[in-house]
């Protein structure tokens, strides 16, 4: 039996905001690049949730990042 793991575009968006938040990723680059941190067999079910929702793995992570709520210091 082969189980499929499933991605909700907002489980995407909150790791793609960590790896920024780490600054491990920054966000002008593309949204492929979180396929570094992503294991192979996981990105088909990533590509998959970003098509669905419109967004191009040539995107920036900004648009997928959306706004940002800044807490005042």
């Amino acid at each position: 039996m082969v189980t499929s793991i499933q991605y909700s575009i907002d489980a995407i968006k909150d790791e793609a905001r960590q790896l920024v938040n780490k600054g491990l990723l920054t966000r002008q680059q593309p949204i492929y690049t979180l396929c570094q941190y992503i294991p192979a067999c996981e990105w088909v079910c990533i590509e998959t949730e970003l098509e669905k929702n419109d967004f191009l793995l040539r995107d920036r992570l900004i648009d997928l990042l959306g706004r940002e709520d800044w807490q005042e210091d």
